[in-house]
């Protein structure tokens, strides 16, 4: 009988022991959230958001629409930066999310003058931010170009034959929902798509054209989707300037920008900040909540490319 309360007295102290782990895991899973909105609330402008200063952002990997960093961006066109540098390494992304990221930029610009550096690559989207700047410093080696536009979307047609599955569809017109993959694409709805890019394309070169100041010959030269060498936009008038960030702060001087001012990076938060999204999720899952785990961990997860694309190479 001894051993037999024992072993109950054994059982209720273990389930105190883990009722007080669950709920510290909680406490500092709420912990995190708190200390992560109370980093956003302390605004989003990154390191040097104030007083004179020659503003140094960054753009790197696929471009989506972003909220965050068109927070950044509003945000620095209301700054005290006298100049900025504007890092790229991209192959572009979405044709919608690269026309705000340029906006965006020409609004930055306003007030102050803007250097691009292109890094390894500045491709397609990524060199709609580019022309976004007053002025583009490129590597010798770094890929820029690629002015175009496309639309990519699977034909599961052949496999679905070839297992004898059909796909059937009900549509208030012949051009709803199409392409969709799971049926031959119509020479109507091929043709509606083209018009949609070469609608887009069209704007794509229009920029291109009024910020590089070239003329239709050129224009043409360089808008049939290749991609060059930063030597070789140098002749095409593609880029300005062959070199890196030193040369982008000397362009700076010449339009009246003092080089003596500190150059500070200006990056958005992330999700929580400090990085407690992934460590609120961690907690979230050790307290049995795998739901909040679940909304905690997709709150950093980037977007998926949607609609027309201005990419090289995407991955």
């Amino acid at each position: 009988m001894t051993l037999e309360t024992d072993a109950i007295l054994d059982r209720r102290s273990l389930r105190r022991r883990l009722a007080g782990w669950r709920i510290g895991a909680v406490a500092l899973a709420i912990a995190a959230v708190v200390l992560g909105a109370l980093a956003l609330r302390g605004g989003e402008s990154g390191r040097g958001a104030r007083g004179p200063h020659i503003a140094k952002i960054e753009l790197s990997g696929v471009i989506f629409s972003d909220e965050k960093r068109d927070k950044l961006l509003k945000d620095l066109a209301k700054s005290d930066a006298k100049g900025v540098l504007l890092m790229i390494d991209s192959p572009g992304g979405g044709v919608t999310a690269s026309e705000e990221l340029y906006d965006a930029l020409r609004e930055v610009a306003k007030d102050r003058p803007v250097a691009a550096v292109l890094g390894s690559v500045a491709a397609s989207g990524g060199y709609v931010a580019a022309i976004a700047a007053d002025h583009i410093v490129a590597h010798k080696t770094s890929i820029t170009g690629s002015i175009g536009v496309l639309a990519q979307y699977p034909n599961f047609t052949g496999l679905l034959k070839t297992i004898g599955v059909e796909v059937e569809s009900i549509k208030s017109a012949p051009l709803k929902a199409a392409p969709n993959g799971v049926e031959p694409t119509s020479p109507e709805a091929r043709k509606a798509i083209e018009t949609l890019i070469l609608d887009s394309f069209a704007w794509f070169k229009e920029i291109v054209k009024e910020r590089r100041g070239l003329d239709d010959a050129g224009l043409a030269t360089v808008s049939d989707g290749r991609v060059f060498t930063g030597r070789q936009a140098i002749g095409l008038r593609l880029v300005d300037e062959i070199g890196g960030e030193k040369e982008a702060i000397a362009w700076l001087a010449t339009k009246g920008v003092d080089t003596e001012l500190p150059v500070r990076d200006w990056k958005p938060k992330s999700g929580f900040g400090f990085g407690f999204g992934g460590a609120a999720a961690a907690l979230a899952d050790a307290a049995g909540m795998p739901g909040v785990a679940a909304s905690l961990r997709r709150n950093g997860e980037r977007g998926v490319l949607d609609g027309l694309l201005a990419i090289w190479q995407p991955s």
